[in-house]
């Protein structure tokens, strides 16, 4: 055989080799070629092709296997069994940078599916390469490690511990003031993984600068970025007040309320969320939101929104108002309370109108006021129907019982009462002939609306046991009218008079 017929040969061999990478890689892109192309056993005909000396396709085997493994847990778990990984993490520190990104995208693709999986990368040691690599002079070879290492900080503590430990963090730092958008969000949400799980993981965000870079960040024109930046200071400030505070004292306020007006649902909800978190600590930090017009801005946000986007909106209004009277009374006066009966009534899912709920209990148990600017939107009788309904989940019911309850203690605006009498069940029952006992006895225009209404009547009717709280109430009720009055509508007068009728002999003239 003549030397150029072996040269033939070499090139058809080569050839065949870039097609069948190629084809492969473009068959993982449609999620209905992965079955057959895993019953095909393609895993273990790409692996030895990772090695191979034509660098194309390493790079377009590596692809393939990221597209095979980012489809499911079994396939990136056939990448860990196929022993692929060590080769990968070798090629990874020596190869150019278009292999690099492909191989970083494998680790990627296996890392994001479990723990198990996570664990496997560390334990092949990935992580020292992978920060090799944000050190690269080509941002999309550190986009790709940021990615790869955001995907396994995620899981867990652990695992973030060990992208911390490998010195991720400052490098993370480095790569969010790079000029590249798409490495500055991916290094965002990487510092964002790493930070949620621990108020330790999240000092160690903090200690290398990252607050003021991230900060900064937060009126880019960029939404995908704004997401990002938003959700790293949010799981930065939900950990501890000295962690919110630092988060506030980089100046985010008032800047980040314009983020409430984006038209990006998720920016909305982001920032929503980081209001939220630093809301949740303490009253000052409540004091100081409400001073920058936090609390109108985040009411005016939910009114602009549906379903999931307003529900850490919901949730801070609840925080602020718990925390004192006065911070309530700045929600009422921002004109959350009817905003928040609207997501009440309107929104589908449970897990938001339990929030609503838990949020309106808040505002409403502080003071008579209070509970009285809940009471007039016509709140409470929305929370009983859903107390009461079987189609509400136990979370609802339970959030609604609790809201009604903190309310009713407090609220003496009787027309918002009078329909409990009728509608509710004994253990609401209770609060409600409670209110009326303490409002009865000080108040005679109310006494005489009470007969007319037929409130004194229902009440009457009510069965409470000997000694009970209720039959106190009751009795502290009826000892308001003269005792003619209260028998007149107590049950059974009226037939006890017909009878007194029948019995009665006119007298002979």
């Amino acid at each position: 055989m003549s030397q150029r017929q072996v040269l033939q040969v070499f090139e058809q061999y080569q050839k065949a080799r870039t097609q069948f990478v190629q084809m492969v890689a473009e068959l993982a892109t449609r999620p209905q070629n992965i079955e057959t192309l895993q019953n095909a056993g393609v895993m273990s005909l790409l692996r030895p092709l990772l090695l191979d000396v034509v660098p194309t396709i390493q790079q377009t085997a590596a692809l393939a296997l990221g597209r095979l493994a980012n489809y499911n847990g079994d396939l990136a778990e056939a990448v860990v069994k196929g022993d692929i990984l060590p080769q990968l993490v070798y090629s990874l520190a020596e190869q150019n940078r278009f292999y690099k990104k492909a191989a970083a995208f494998v680790l990627r693709a296996v890392g994001k599916h479990s723990p198990q999986l996570a664990q496997a990368i560390v334990d092949c040691g990935a992580l020292d390469t992978l920060v090799i690599c944000l050190e690269d002079f080509d941002p999309g070879v550190k986009e790709a490690a940021a990615w790869a290492l955001g995907y396994i900080a995620r899981h867990n503590a652990e695992l973030s511990q060990a992208v911390v430990d490998a010195g991720a963090v400052p490098l993370l730092v480095l790569c969010i003031q790079e000029p590249e958008i798409a490495l500055k969000r991916i290094a965002a949400s990487a510092l964002s993984d790493i930070s949620k799980h621990s108020p330790e993981l999240a000092q160690t965000v903090v200690d290398v600068g990252a607050i003021a870079h991230l900060a900064q960040m937060i009126l880019n024109p960029d939404s995908k970025l704004k997401r990002q930046v938003l959700s790293a200071l949010s799981q930065i400030a939900k950990h501890s007040v000295d962690l919110a505070e630092m988060v506030v004292e980089a100046e985010i306020f008032p800047v980040v309320l314009t983020c409430l007006k984006d038209k990006d649902d998720y920016v909305k909800k982001n920032a929503s969320t980081l209001i939220r978190e630093i809301a949740k600590h303490t009253p000052e930090l409540s004091q100081l939101i409400v001073n920058t017009g936090g609390v109108a801005a985040v009411t005016d946000c939910i009114g602009s929104c549906k379903g999931n986007i307003r529900l850490p909106g919901i949730m801070m209004l609840g925080y602020v108002a718990a925390h004192s009277e006065n911070l309530a009374m700045a929600v009422i006066v921002s004109k959350a309370v009817p905003q928040l009966s609207v997501c009440l009534s309107e929104e589908p899912e449970d897990h938001i109108k339990a929030a609503a709920a838990w949020a309106l209990g808040q505002i409403g148990r502080h003071t008579p006021e209070h509970a009285r600017a809940v009471a007039v939107t016509n709140t409470l009788p929305v929370l009983l129907s859903l107390y009461m309904s079987t189609e509400s989940s136990e979370d609802l019911q339970t959030k609604s019982k609790k809201a009604i309850k903190s309310i009713l203690q407090k609220c003496t605006y009787l027309p918002a009462l009078e329909p409990f009498l009728y509608d509710a069940p004994p253990n609401i029952l209770k609060h409600v002939v409670g209110q009326f006992s303490k409002v009865l006895p000080h108040d005679s225009k109310a006494r005489r609306l009470f007969v007319t209404s037929g409130g004194l009547k229902k009440v009457q009717e009510i069965k409470a046991g000997p000694g009970s709280l209720l039959q106190e109430y009751i009795n502290s009720i009826n000892s308001c009218y003269p005792e003619e009055i209260v028998r007149y509508y107590s049950p059974g007068y009226s037939d006890a008079l017909l009878q007194r009728v029948d019995s009665y002999q006119p007298l002979a003239n």
